[in-house]
């Protein structure tokens, strides 16, 4: 995982066993990160770490806000249940995990724990022993990545190609797209052969209808873009199958793989894969979940303490043509300047074949104003 150089810091600070200073760094930089679920992970398991137990829970239950299926979150959850004896909602937690990531470990091994020490008394002393820490989950890795390794590499020839005089318009170099994500151990994400055989059912009550030749292009094709980390893009392609006359095992297959997409951020969408108004209106329910950035204007806001809410004029941060208006909501409150731009990060809901609210992520006002003449 790609991380800023503040969060890289207070990982490694973590990892070497200094949450003070971890937390201390995290908790300076509260406005930068808000409502950025990475952030409220890593100062979580900070606390969590250091053995804070009731703020790690605060910073946790509003990671989960953000990612509502992040494995490792719930296996933070999972064990501070486990540390107040509640053995019940912790397996819960780690079933759920399983659910999402069959061969989770961390889950496997808690589930295991619990079955040796049935009851509150002994997994109460279980947990007194001092091992609980064996079921945290693990700060994000922050090595060197192979796509680091090629962006370090290009930055080379660009300087030799520049310092020798010679351009990128003679067509001698090509640009690679970028690294190949791995696949998740232990699952399969190619089509069986029984569901390569029969990937359609019949029926009528389906927003579409393919061909068993689509079915299968389809789902290869989101498996592709899966690995080219262009979730965005495979979400829609998976939509299709789960509302079309896909076969369910086909359509599980699919779930399975939409499982493992990645919430984006405002640094992280890339530009391809970011969906216009006028592209998610044509077909509504193809683009549920999908995550989309864009520009407007604020309108009938409200505030509460816990939520902000308002009115969203696509399009009309340049204050000429309104593409459309959208109902936002974000879990969280927000303060707004509803006179100036802003640029919202949300998750697409669909509501009928005409309309849509956004589950929000994330709001960028001063920074889209920055780039405003």
């Amino acid at each position: 995982m790609k991380l800023d150089p503040i969060l890289t810091k207070a990982v490694s600070l973590a990892r070497n066993k200094d949450y003070d200073n971890a937390i201390k760094l995290l908790e300076s930089e509260s406005s930068r990160y808000y409502g950025k679920f990475i952030y409220y992970y890593i100062l979580g398991l900070s606390y969590l770490y250091s053995k804070i137990y009731g703020i790690a829970l605060r910073y946790f239950n509003m990671a989960i806000e953000q990612k509502l299926r992040d494995p490792n979150t719930l296996l933070a959850l999972a064990a501070l249940y486990l540390n107040h004896g509640d053995t019940d909602k912790a397996v819960d937690l780690y079933l759920e995990v399983q659910s999402i990531d069959v061969s989770n470990r961390l889950a496997r091994r808690a589930l295991k724990i619990i079955r040796k020490n049935p009851g509150p008394e002994k997994i109460s002393a279980w947990v007194d022993s001092g091992r609980l820490h064996k079921v945290f989950p693990p700060f994000p890795w922050t090595g060197i990545t192979r796509r680091m390794i090629v962006t370090i590499s290009l930055s080379i020839v660009f300087f030799i190609m520049a310092t020798l005089g010679v351009g990128l318009a003679t067509g001698r170099l090509s640009l690679p797209e970028g690294n190949v994500r791995p696949l998740p151990e232990g699952i399969s994400l190619e089509l069986s052969s029984e569901e390569r055989n029969s990937p359609v059912q019949s029926g009528s009550a389906y927003r579409y209808i393919l061909t068993s030749d689509q079915v299968i292009d389809e789902y290869n094709t989101a498996r592709r873009l899966f690995t080219d980390y262009r979730d965005e893009a495979a979400r829609v392609r998976l939509n299709l199958i789960l509302e079309s006359n896909a076969s369910e095992p086909v359509k599980n297959r699919a779930r399975v793989l939409m499982s493992y997409l990645q919430e984006p951020g405002f640094d992280t969408l890339r530009e391809r894969d970011r969906f216009t108004y006028n592209d998610v209106m044509e077909s509504p329910f193809l683009y549920r979940d999908v995550h989309i950035i864009w520009r407007g204007m604020a309108g009938n806001l409200i505030v509460g303490n816990d939520f902000t809410s308002f009115d969203f004029l696509v399009g009309y941060d340049t204050r000429t043509i309104v593409e459309g208006i959208v109902q936002v909501n974000y879990e969280f409150a927000i303060p707004i300047n509803v006179e100036r731009p802003i640029e919202i990060l949300g998750r697409i809901i669909p509501v009928s074949n005409d309309r849509i609210i956004i589950q929000g992520i994330a709001l960028n006002q001063a920074g889209l104003l920055e780039r405003m003449p």
